[in-house]
């Protein structure tokens, strides 16, 4: 069975199918937003910072060309301050004006094309222009990388906590400004608005650049795309996933490599 274009039909069941291994995910670059606060208390702003890294928060490709913007505490979208780019970081202002909770993202953002090829059982990334080796199958493909961060001022509110319906997220169940060391905290992993299930997920400590304890925890999201994680010290934490599958209708290569994180800070 071919599909259009000539691709196979399990060659397209298997790349939707992969999951990325945690020493990969650590070992590769993640996008992310850090917001100077996540609790401003009565403060009318906070100052952001984003780039890709290596390690979290630790920056070192500035996020160039992303849709950055504030999901308000009433579902509208807003717009952040001028955004000032940097070799290794992009920094701007986000006004926080009314109570309630946003959300400040990144936006979708396209990025790199490469290849990727079958190598036995797995799957390999190839730069853009490697030729195929013999008996191997290659496809192009396209990186999107999503970061977010929940900033509260006053009460929490959950308005912003929507999930959007496309593409690779993370809905929170317990409520960013709830999550507390040593408690257990409660996601949903989403793809296109339907639960991911059995897919890989990485929790990394801000902190652990300095002890060494970089992974705080990996787990996998179950079969209604729900996962746990329980921060073990207080501090700044990233959620990570990453999955690969068949790109929409009209989308520029016929698959795609999603990045998803999610910046929270645990009281």
């Amino acid at each position: 069975m071919k599909l259009a274009g000539g691709r196979p039909a399990a060659l397209k069941m298997a790349l939707t199918g992969i999951f990325l291994v945690s020493a990969v995910a650590a070992g590769a670059h993640m996008p992310y937003v850090l917001p100077t606060l996540f609790d401003v208390g009565k403060g009318d702003h906070v100052t952001v910072q984003s780039a890709f890294a290596e390690d979290a928060f630790v920056p070192e490709v500035a996020m160039r060309d992303a849709p950055f913007h504030i999901d308000g505490p009433d579902g509208k979208v807003l717009a952040t301050g001028p955004v000032t780019t940097f070799r290794d970081l992009s920094i701007f202002e986000a006004d926080i004006k009314a109570d309630g909770t946003y959300r400040i993202t990144t936006g979708q953002r396209a990025g790199r094309k490469g290849k990727m090829a079958r190598v036995g059982d797995k799957w390999e990334v190839r730069a853009e222009n490697a030729p195929a080796k013999s008996g191997e199958q290659v496809v192009d493909v396209q990186s999107m990388t999503l970061a977010d961060a929940y900033v509260t001022r006053g009460a929490p509110t959950t308005a912003a906590l929507k999930p959007r319906g496309q593409a690779l997220e993370i809905q929170p169940v317990t409520h960013p400004s709830d999550i507390t060391a040593g408690s257990e905290a409660s996601f949903v992993l989403l793809f296109d608005g339907k639960p991911l299930a059995h897919e890989a997920i990485t929790l990394f400590r801000a902190a652990g650049v300095h002890d060494g304890r970089k992974v705080a925890a990996e787990v996998k999201s179950d079969a209604s795309g729900r996962f746990i994680l329980k921060p073990g010290d207080a501090g700044t934490y990233l959620i990570l996933v990453r999955h690969r599958g068949a790109a929409p209708a009209g989308a520029e290569t016929p698959y795609r490599s999603y990045t998803y994180t999610l910046a929270f800070d645990a009281a």
